[in-house]
């Protein structure tokens, strides 16, 4: 295998500190919710930015199955992606749902192609029997 790209980025103070790109593009107040304890500030949270880098590659990944399959993903789809933190006995689990919405598309259609994404999703790839992921196409 050979790397494409690689992304870097910095923490600083943990849950309520600071997270830095190495190109400077995102520079990002961290805080802590209310539900951990925290107290629930304007920053955003590890979970957060998760739950946006999955939904954004997924989508990505949805495109490429939709362009092999010759289907038509529609303009106006989306994914949703749900990231909860869970703790399992001293330790810390993530819990995921996927929520695709693909107007115009049959059901079935939608979830082959929610599938087929997940197979080829680099984040469902690099979690793959070790975080729960539940797919879900949005009625």
């Amino acid at each position: 295998m050979s790397n494409l790209y690689t992304a870097r980025a910095t923490a600083t103070g943990g849950r309520t500190g600071t997270v830095k790109s190495s190109d400077g593009r995102l520079d990002l107040p961290l805080s802590s919710p209310r539900e951990l304890g925290g107290d629930g500030g304007p920053g955003t949270n590890p979970e957060q930015l998760f739950a946006a880098g999955y939904a954004a590659c997924f989508q990505s990944a949805l495109g490429v199955v939709a362009r092999r399959e010759k289907v038509e993903l529609p303009e106006d789809s989306t994914v949703t992606a749900r990231v909860g933190l869970q703790r399992t006995g001293l330790a810390f689990a993530l819990d995921v749902e996927l929520e695709g919405h693909f107007p115009g598309l049959s059901h079935e259609q939608a979830h082959a192609l929610m599938h087929a994404a997940h197979q080829v999703c680099p984040y469902s790839v690099a979690i793959r029997d070790n975080v729960a992921v539940r797919l879900k196409v949005a009625d």
